[in-house]
Parts: structure tokens; sequence; C-alpha cells
């Protein structure tokens, strides 16, 4: 009879082990360089709890971003679609009504589901995250960035650098005086793993940090600014080169911008463990581009960093706009402090989390694949990916119009408009500077053909020459209405 017990009570045990969810928590930061971290490479900028993540999980060599810019980038987190097959940017607004989000698909599934931070996809509210959904929303809404890092956030503060008009964040009009934006995300994202620490949920950590307006914390930028003091420099701090390129990472403003995102995260984690949900819980760690490393020639804004050796950074479709940090924390499933070459691409986050959660993905409207199998140590997965940039902003951050092709190590960029191709071995030239499509021309050519394939069989948005005229007269007017 005790026998028969304890089989009995070992039984029901496992039953409710395997029964028990995997907690999802994607913690995407904003602008943030492939090499803004120091277990990336960087020599100024200081991370330890995401390096510490990142010595618990895996981490990618070869992981982008499906747009170099916010809004499309977001759509395909948001989507598992590429930019382009929605038509972000050009067509009108971003999430359609038919779209089916990572939040909705976790919802459904039986999550408790949590947005905070930069949302920034639709003008509407009927777009913003508790629409599209989250069971709880905390200033996620059609703002880039905040108007300031410091409450009241939505008022204009004398020392923020920024080039930019930001809009007010809807959620966040209370607060403590002097409170830090980066803190109070992180607080609210807490707060909510507190209350549902016996319920699985899905929550997502969208900071607002590291984008412009620069602001930090004093005693932070004066740690920085002491640290730079004792770094040697060679070569000009800029030059002339996909619009003009910032070739230090120096700005000690934006240095201690990111040590506030690392805090969040060891924060975060800290509470993970202090409820007992920390093993069963899974983080995935991400930029959605690469960082704010160019500007137009003619342009005066503060950059923010350097992605060297990755050339350009924000804006462009070159390596430094599109590559991105990413790291997975899947405690039981992935190897402490593997590293993986496998090409991946932020679509690929909606299906590879549901995966993880054991949900079946239902929605078979999505161009990302899932890459759990790479996570557990098997062959990497061969593919072709994409990316289409119909509005580039030559003015702004030096970039021009361009459609991407990945194959295999070799990557094509079309510069459609000036009919301009180039081809690039990614594997022996990572920093983009051999152009071998003279060499290769055989392969330049059938790779511009797929990618052209590609772009008509998603009818990609393509600028007309009356767009084009339009848009250069409302600069011209705007220009001189200035004057």
């Amino acid at each position: 009879m005790k026998k028969i017990f304890l089989f009995l009570l070992l039984s029901s045990s496992i039953g409710l082990f395997a029964q028990k969810k995997t907690n999802v928590i994607l913690f995407l930061v904003d602008d943030l360089g492939y090499y803004d971290l120091s277990c990336t490479g960087s020599d100024l900028y200081e991370t330890p709890n995401i390096d510490k993540l990142s010595e618990s999980g895996m981490s990618f060599t070869n992981a982008y971003a499906s747009h170099p810019r916010c809004v499309p980038s977001r759509y395909g987190i948001q989507t598992g679609k590429y930019p382009a097959t929605g038509r972000v940017p050009g067509g009108k607004g971003s999430l359609k009504e038919t779209d089916y989000t990572i939040g909705q698909a976790f919802q459904a599934a039986g999550y408790k589901t949590f947005f905070t931070g930069k949302w920034h996809l639709g003008h509407d509210e009927e777009e913003w995250p508790q629409n599209r959904g989250y069971d709880v929303n905390v200033a996620g809404c059609s703002a880039g960035a905040p108007i300031s890092y410091f409450y009241p956030y939505n008022v204009r503060q004398k020392d923020a650098v920024s080039d930019d008009k930001h809009k007010a964040i809807v959620g966040l009009e209370e607060g403590e005086e002097g409170e830090y934006i980066t803190d109070r995300l992180t607080d609210e994202t807490i707060k909510f793993i507190k209350e549902n620490k016996n319920k699985p949920f899905f929550a997502m950590l969208s900071h607002y940090g590291v984008h412009t307006p620069f602001q930090a914390k004093k005693e932070s930028i004066e740690k920085y600014q002491n640290k730079i003091k004792e770094m040697h420099f060679d070569g000009p701090e800029y030059i002339t080169k996909d619009g003009t390129t910032k070739m230090r990472q120096d700005n000690a403003v934006y240095a201690a911008m990111i040590e506030s995102v690392d805090q969040s995260m060891g924060k975060l984690i800290e509470a993970l463990k202090k409820a007992g949900i920390y093993e069963n819980t899974a983080i995935i760690f991400t930029s959605d581009h690469g960082g704010l490393s160019n500007r137009g020639v003619n342009s005066k804004r503060d950059l923010a960093t350097s992605n060297l050796p990755l050339r350009a950074g924000k804006g462009h479709l070159y390596e430094g706009g599109t590559k991105v940090p990413f790291i997975v924390y899947w405690n039981g499933q992935v190897k402490k402090g593997s590293v993986s070459d496998q090409v991946t691409i932020n679509c690929d986050i909606y299906p590879t989390l549901l995966e993880m959660a054991g949900i079946e993905n239902t929605n078979k409207d999505i161009d990302g694949q899932s890459i759990v199998a790479e996570l557990e140590g098997g062959p990497l997965m061969e593919r072709t990916i994409f990316w289409h940039s119909p509005k580039g902003r030559p003015n702004k951050t030096g970039d021009q119009n361009s459609s991407v092709i990945r194959v295999g190590d070799y990557k094509l960029i079309d510069f459609y408009d000036s009919k301009k191709i180039e081809l690039y071995d990614l594997k022996s030239d990572p920093g983009e500077t051999e152009d071998l499509s003279i060499a290769q021309a055989g392969k330049a050519e059938k790779l511009k053909e797929e990618l052209n394939i590609w772009k008509q069989q998603i009818n990609a948005y393509v600028q007309s020459e009356a767009q084009k005229k339009k848009k250069k007269n409302k600069k011209k007017a705007k220009k001189n209405h200035k004057k």
C-alpha cells in the first residue's frame, strides 16, 4: 500500500511538473549596436549583467534586425513577417487588422501578457498593445522616444541632446520627480512578475533606451567621462563614408544609458530568482537594429556610437545597421556559454518563442522560422533572408533606398534608384570593404534576380517618381519657411 501511495505521489508530481509552462521575457533595447556590449568587445561600455546572461545561455554571431529602423523592425518582431511583406514602411499605417501579433498568440494560449515601453506601431489607440494581444500595457503608444528620460517624461529638459521633436508618452503621466524612465519600466515589469508568478506569462520589456535624447544619471556620466579620459584613440573621430561615419565609442552619456539598461537586466533576473521562477523563465535579449553611428554629410546631429568593424549603422542595410546582439537564456535547453553562427532574423522570434513555450503556431502568415533546433544544439539551418528599405534618409542618417539578399555567406545590396549593386562575402569580409560584384558578376546577377523575384512576389513598396518629387518639394518648402 505504501509503495502504491509513493508511486501515485511521484506520478502526480511528474504530471504537475510536465504541465508547468515556460514563462517568456523578451528584453528589447532601442538603437543598441552589436558591439555596444562588453561581452561583444567594447572597451568603453560596461554590461556585466548582460554578459552573465550570455554566459548562462546562447549568443548568436549572425543575428539580424528585419529592418535598420525602429518601426519596421518592431513590426517584424510583433508579426513574424518581413516588414516589406506588410509594406512597412510605405503603406498606410503599420499594424494591419489582419496582422496577428505574438502577444495575441500567447494570449490565446492562456498566457498572461504584458508590454511596457516603446511600441511605436500605429498612431491610434486601437493599434496599441492593449488592443493587440497584451493584457497589460504600460507606456506603449505611438511615441518613438521620451521627451525626457527623467520624470516628468513629457516635458523637455535643457540638457537633453537631440535633434528630434518626440511625442508625449501615454501612460507615464504620473511618477516621482527625477525618476529615470529605464528604472520605471523595469519596476513596472517586476511588479507584473510578482503579481503573476503563479501563472504562465509572456512579458515584453521594450526599453526606450538607448535612443535619443541622450540623457543619463549624472554619476554614471561622470564615471564614463573619467574612463574616456584614460582611453587612447587613433585617427579621426569622423570620416566621410556612407554619409558621415563616427569612428569611436566615446560618448559618455550614451555609455551611461547602456549601463542603465544593463542594470535593468540585473534587477529583472534578481526579481525572477526571488519569485522562484528564474529557472522556468526563458529570457531573450536583443536590439531593434544597429547603433546610431551615421548621419548625412550636411547633418550636424550628435551620434551615439561606432559600430566598427561593421560598416555604417542605423538606417543602412550594411551590417552595422542590421546586425544585432541576440542572447537566449533557456534553462535546461540551451547549453551555458554556447555560441551559434546560425543566421537568424528578428521575424524568427515569433515562431521560436511559441515553440519554446510548447504552443502550436497556428499563424501561417509569417516569414520567420523557428530556431529551436539550433538552440538545442542541432545543425545550422541553411536559409535565404531579405531586406527592403524603400524610404532612405540620405540627409538624416546618410542611407539610400536599397534592397538586400543574403544566401549563405554572400550578401548582395541593390541600390535600385542609382542602378548600382554591391556583393560581399561576409565570411572573409564582415566589414564589407571589398565589393565582388564585378569579380563575381555571375553570382551577383543570380542573386539580384532572386531578390527581384522576392520583391515582385510580396509586391514590395517602391516610391514612384511623383512621390519622390512631392517629398522633395515638401522638404524645400519647409526649408524656405524656416528662412
